[in-house]
């Protein structure tokens, strides 16, 4: 008789979806335990754009992988996996089940499928994709990539400089695509039973305009001021790292430095932000086996509740 593997679920969504309230009250119904999934909340000292969950949720309802690096650090899907699978097996150990819960789809994937052993990063080569960067911009390095990694391409923003780069990286020191190297068969098995909750909307119109007064609800809470206090803290702090790259903080630093007026960036923040998540929602299109709820249906929760009570 074939023994059963441990269950893990994931809470997958847009930004904006209702993630976080969802997982909070999942975590007060059910004995799960939450392994954030997100590629912004893990900087310290970033918590308003990156709608990082107040204090007083952390304090309750406590999540992994929140306020882990500094900004002026990087964290790759590789470290993720392997911090997320650490996680993943001491809180099976404590008799609790892990909510995986976010919206950065390249870190789900990674865990789930695996992760080959790609090119180690060439410090030359990506010296050398930077400086021809800065002579033609990155959209311009964006459509090499689309003639090279169309897959890949397709999941980035044109201005996603980390990604970008590494994929061309990736391209230019072993001839073979990352995408190839995701699709790869020569990876290890995820060891868990994996039950997909995801928050999709049936309007998109109610989305962005979640979206547009999440926004307005950071510049109120103070995003300009935060940004400038990351500056002072971070005197290494620079536009093209990681951190800086999330929306919000990168128009932000263009308002900052007298780029582009107040509105335009706002304006921009939004437009970004909807874009975010278009490209969210088209992972999520991609993903098997995903149960999708209704994120614009106001008794969401129950129906979830009741969903997860069925599988459990």
């Amino acid at each position: 008789m074939a023994i059963e593997k441990p269950a893990v679920f994931f809470l997958i969504g847009p930004t904006a979806s209702g993630k976080t309230n969802l997982a909070v009250e999942l975590v007060n119904t059910f004995p799960f335990e939450i392994i954030s999934v997100d590629s912004a909340q893990i900087y310290q000292d970033m918590d308003i754009g990156v709608a990082k969950p107040s204090q007083d949720i952390l304090d309750k309802v406590p999540h992994h992988l929140i306020n882990i690096m500094k900004p002026n650090e990087a964290y790759s899907v590789a470290q993720f996996t392997q911090d997320a699978l650490k996680l993943i097996d001491e809180i099976l150990l404590r008799g609790q089940i892990p909510l995986l819960v976010g919206g950065t789809m390249m870190y789900f994937n990674g865990l789930e499928k695996g992760i080959n052993q790609m090119p180690m990063t060439d410090e030359q080569l990506r010296k050398d994709i930077e400086i021809e960067a800065s002579q033609v911009g990155w959209p311009k390095l964006y459509e090499k990539l689309k003639s090279v990694d169309k897959e890949t391409a397709e999941k980035l923003n044109p201005n996603d400089a980390q990604r970008i780069s590494r994929a061309l990286e990736v391209f230019y020191s072993s001839g073979k695509s990352l995408s190839s190297y995701h699709q790869s068969k020569n990876k290890d098995v995820f060891p868990f039973s994996v039950c997909k909750l995801g928050l999709m909307p049936s309007n998109r119109k109610i989305l962005h305009q979640r979206i547009e007064f999440r926004v307005h609800e950071m510049i109120e809470a103070g995003l300009f001021e935060e940004v400038r206090s990351l500056l002072q803290k971070y005197p290494t702090l620079q536009s093209h790292m990681p951190s800086m790259r999330s929306v919000g903080y990168r128009q932000t630093l263009e308002y900052l430095n007298g780029s582009i007026e107040e509105k335009e960036c706002i304006d921009k923040i939004i437009f970004a932000t909807r874009q975010l998540a278009k490209r969210q929602m088209t992972w999520m299109r991609s993903m098997e086996n995903l149960n999708l709820f209704d994120c614009s249906n106001d008794f969401i929760s129950k129906e979830v509740i009741a969903f997860v009570k069925a599988r459990l």
